[in-house]
């Protein structure tokens, strides 16, 4: 039913690379910057997920273009841009705004990707894809939701979302495998756990030092009441085998559909973003309290029979 996007790529496209490419002050690197410090003059944690925010840069070629409460992510380049999650359909048209504000094409993207299949996050991919006739590509589990906007049934949030409006689904893709526009190559980690199709996504960004970037999927372990992920014991299986590879990134930047389960307001207004104290893993950080949170969960509910 669905094309395969086999391009495939390997951790090693992401190696510990911390030589400078160019010079520059280190110390610049600490102020926030008059776009980032605009981002947190409009937002709070944990805010509205359609609440419009402005975009701001990132790091290199990779800017956040989402909402106040819902991430998207867009990557440049001169042979198609690459967008990573639309937020809900309203949130859509401030995903397109912003693209608009940064002085980029809606129709220059090439590329729309997905991190998991819940309304919130992909709900206005449909209407990305009309205005930019970008390629979809997601993961075989997210693939059927994508293309129906009907959430799967073995997902543990069925039922407690509307469905969502479908769209084209050209092509799946597993982990490890790479979407590739020019010489920016962005490699697919499958993470299952918050939803059965959830993936996170990696890439790197040199300017003056080459930084690791990961937009790592949710992972948190929520659900209808009704489920237990104690009765799914494969389903937990796959949860902690993604956790462990995303542990195992070694990445310098950490994103986040949600943009409060990486702190990243609380970065920002540091003047962190892109910066972290000598000896930090912020994937394998994350990846830790995700887990962490699994097992609390599962504890819970063993307690409860």
């Amino acid at each position: 039913m669905f094309g395969r996007f086999a391009i495939v790529g390997s951790a090693a496209l992401l190696g510990a690379c911390a030589t400078s490419v160019a010079s520059g002050p280190e110390s610049d690197a600490l102020d926030i910057a008059p776009d980032q410090q605009a981002f947190l003059d409009a937002c709070e944690p944990w805010d509205d997920w359609d609440k419009p925010a402005p975009p701001f840069k990132v790091y290199g070629d990779t800017y956040y273009v989402g909402t106040c409460g819902i991430a998207s992510i867009l990557i440049t380049n001169d042979s198609g841009h690459i967008v990573i999650d639309s937020g809900t359909e309203i949130g859509a048209d401030v995903v397109m705004a912003n693209i608009a504000a940064l002085g980029f094409a809606i129709n220059d993207v090439r590329f729309l990707l997905s991190s998991h299949e819940h309304f919130d996050h992909v709900g206005g991919l449909a209407k990305l894809q009309e205005a930019s006739g970008a390629t979809v590509i997601t993961s075989d589990a997210a693939a059927p939701v994508l293309a129906t906007g009907e959430i799967a049934a073995n997902d543990p949030q069925a039922g407690m979302h509307e469905p969502f409006r479908g769209m084209t689904v050209h092509a799946t893709i597993m982990d490890g495998e790479t979407v590739i526009s020019s010489d920016m190559v962005v490699r697919a980690i499958a993470t299952p756990g918050h939803s059965p199709g959830a993936l996170s996504w990696a890439w790197q960004e040199c300017t003056y030092r080459c930084e690791n970037i990961v937009f790592a999927d949710s992972l948190s372990p929520i659900s209808r009441d009704d489920y237990k992920f104690s009765d799914h014991p494969e389903y937990v299986a796959e949860y902690r085998a993604g956790l462990e590879r995303l542990g195992r990134e070694y990445c310098q930047i950490l994103l986040t559909p949600h943009p409060s389960h990486s702190r990243m307001l609380k970065r920002m207004e540091a003047g962190k973003l892109t910066q972290n104290a000598p000896g930090d893993k912020p994937c394998a950080s994350y990846a830790a309290g995700k887990s962490q949170d699994l097992n609390e969960r599962l504890a819970k509910e063993a307690s409860s029979e």
